[in-house]
């Protein structure tokens, strides 16, 4: 519970227009921070405490696309997407 992302990084991004298809976004080497509450309850144990979360080396690239004949609104529509991460690191703090 209480999860707080403390720290975005995004040393590499770029958006760039692909013609007839859409926008591709393209994220390098970013870097996640979050804190959190957390509790673990079972029949012989029980604790809880604060924990965090660092995730680096991100690596996302997504491609999005809008219809560009529609009459209505604007829409756009997530047509690709391909995520990695190298590193995660969790650090939780207890009682035990």
């Amino acid at each position: 519970s209480r999860i707080h992302v403390t720290a975005i990084e995004l040393p590499s991004a770029s958006i760039s227009l692909l013609p007839g298809s859409g926008i591709e976004l393209v994220i390098g080497n970013a870097s996640l921070t979050i804190d959190m509450n957390w509790n673990i309850r079972t029949w012989m144990f029980k604790d809880s405490g604060r924990g965090t979360v660092h995730i680096s080396k991100v690596f996302v690239a997504a491609i999005f696309s809008t219809p560009l004949d529609n009459p209505g609104p604007t829409s756009i529509s997530l047509t690709s997407c391909r995520t990695t991460s190298g590193d995660i690191d969790i650090k939780l703090n207890g009682k035990s």
